[in-house]
């Protein structure tokens, strides 16, 4: 059948839809079509002309009335204080999960279920304690057990947690760069994602990606974790090379002993041999990384595997690469389609200024 036929009877009918319309025929409207008068706009008064139709200084007076009414009680409002004392000042909001959580200065997990989490103050949860932190404009942490989990500071612009031991599951809404985490041997600063953090009782940490991506930093180290990577670190190390979670066991485990086990350049040398031979393209994250991370006589050997890979844009020079021309660098990170590191750049050194 021609389509056409549906709309202007055109073309070839089909034989079902003849005998449809033999059937449905005596239903046919048979009358004249109704004609509507036509409708007039009038232009309708807002709520103070038709209130006050004669008075326009009273109208300006009322609205200025009930602009000041709005500004005493948004006033009235409590606001971030300087003061990291007052339970009124900057700080999370603390819900009760499961068990007895504790804050310092709440009843939370004795004789309430929410609290607050003020500036200076650790929330504390014991084997069978969880509790949810959060801030609407911000984000949630949600804090399994056996976790400390401080309050260094909080505010417009700048939130930052101190994680001494045990695990959270950060979900960032805020725009990048306003979330930090400490922790023993690194700052995570937060570009817009979903991340899960844990640190041992010596201070190693280990941090996985599920959403956006986060930048983890200690003095010259630093690494970019994105969805679907984890990133390793170690007290006085620093954060080790970040790497797929589906890349293999062999590569893994290499990368881990180059990072924090090998300790002579033969042994990182031979490290570094297993990585290079186990890398596949999406494995481009750890190479890049480990640029920076080699010694001079094995850069080129990273640098030739990575650009077979993933091949270097325009601009990009073998010799500016190997002399970590921090330019070069960048631009090929973008290459690798990870994110932008520029968002990285614009916050590094503010989040990072207590660990340098």
């Amino acid at each position: 059948m021609n389509d056409e036929y549906l709309w202007d009877r055109s073309g070839e009918a089909d034989p079902e839809i003849q005998r449809l319309e033999i059937a449905l025929a005596k239903f046919r409207y048979a009358g004249q079509t109704s004609e509507f008068p036509t409708l007039v706009v009038r232009p309708q008064q807002g709520f103070w002309q038709r209130t006050f139709p004669a008075r326009r200084s009273l109208r300006l007076g009322l609205a200025a009335a009930a602009a000041i009414l709005l500004f005493a009680i948004a006033a009235s409002i409590p606001r971030w204080s300087k003061d990291p004392g007052t339970t009124t000042g900057p700080g999370w909001n603390v819900e009760r999960i499961a068990g007895a959580p504790q804050v310092e200065s709440s009843g939370l997990g004795r004789t309430a279920n929410s609290g607050r989490l003020g500036i200076g103050e650790t929330l504390v949860t014991d084997s069978d304690s969880q509790a949810t932190v959060s801030v609407a404009e911000i984000g949630t942490i949600n804090v399994e057990p056996n976790t400390h989990l401080r309050l260094v500071s909080g505010g417009k612009g700048r939130n930052q947690f101190s994680l001494e031991r045990g695990t959270i599951h950060a979900f960032i809404w805020a725009a990048p760069g306003q979330f930090a985490v400490d922790t023993p041997s690194a700052i995570a600063v937060d570009l817009g994602c979903a991340y899960t953090l844990h640190v041992d009782a010596s201070g190693a940490g280990l941090l996985r990606t599920t959403l956006g991506w986060v930048g983890f930093k200690l003095k010259g180290y630093e690494a970019f974790i994105p969805a679907g990577a984890v990133c390793e670190t170690r007290p006085r190390v620093g954060p080790g090379t970040p790497y797929f979670e589906d890349s293999s066991a062999s590569f893994q485990e290499a990368l881990s002993r180059f990072d924090f086990v090998a300790d002579t350049p033969q042994e990182r040398s031979a490290e570094l041999y297993k990585i290079l031979a186990e890398s596949r393209q999406r494995d481009a994250l750890s190479l890049w990384h480990l640029l920076a991370r080699v010694d001079d006589s094995n850069r080129d050997r990273v640098y030739n595997r990575l650009a077979a890979l993933v091949p270097p844009p325009t601009g990009v020079t073998r010799e500016g690469i190997l002399h970590l021309d921090q330019k070069m660098l960048d631009q090929w990170w973008n290459q690798l389609g990870l994110g932008d590191v520029s968002l990285w750049r614009t916050w590094e050194r503010s989040w990072s200024q207590d660990k340098t």
